[in-house]
């Protein structure tokens, strides 16, 4: 009942993946509000939507979705919040994440700071997912250790700056949605009281 009439064709998943059809600013607002729906505390929900963020500034691609909910859980955050929250880290973002973390890295003393200019993130990425798979210790070694080890330490004050940035405003956010559900529902109630009491006359 709720699929759609016409499935759209490869070629449209892949542009949607990188351009959602809707806009990113109808896309963001769709987002926060799922957001704000979720069960749970302002808190949880902000923590675990904060841990998803923070987990895209970290190297390890691939297990987004599992760091942010391991951090989720140690703080008590929610846990299908932080895999919204991994959204942050996307196709668009993640070029200027994977730059911002190395050079913070390599300006923080760790690494090789003549070797930024000719890296190439998304060989970089594709290469080592493939060394991971076919278990090429050597090339994780040698060749990726050089580069992650700066983009991990260059990864960690970006995670709690980052946790931070999203934190407070979501947890603003989730408030008002609360507020305003428990407004409408005291309405709602207080016009069938009404409706009751001009029945009962």
């Amino acid at each position: 009942m709720f699929r759609r009439r016409n499935k759209p064709s490869i070629l449209q998943r892949i542009s949607g993946f990188f351009w959602p059809s809707i806009g990113w600013k109808r896309s963001s607002k769709y987002v926060g509000h799922r957001v704000a729906r979720l069960p749970g505390t302002p808190y949880s929900i902000a923590a675990g939507f904060a841990c998803g963020a923070a987990i895209s500034f970290t190297p390890f691609v691939g297990l987004h979705l599992a760091g942010g909910a391991l951090f989720a859980w140690l703080i008590r955050g929610n846990l299908l919040a932080s895999w919204i929250g991994t959204l942050v880290g996307n196709p668009w973002t993640f070029p200027f994440i994977w730059v911002g973390i190395y050079r913070l890295g390599l300006w923080m003393g760790a690494g090789d700071v003549h070797a930024a200019n000719d890296l190439d993130f998304l060989s970089f990425f594709e290469n080592l997912m493939t060394a991971v798979k076919s278990l090429d210790l050597a090339y994780v070694g040698k060749i990726a250790w050089p580069v992650l080890w700066p983009m991990f330490i260059g990864g960690l004050p970006s995670f709690v700056v980052v946790w931070i940035l999203f934190f407070f405003p979501i947890k603003i956010m989730v408030q008002r949605y609360h507020a305003r559900r428990v407004k409408k529902h005291a309405i709602a109630q207080k016009s069938t009281f009404k409706g009751h009491s001009h029945d009962d006359q």
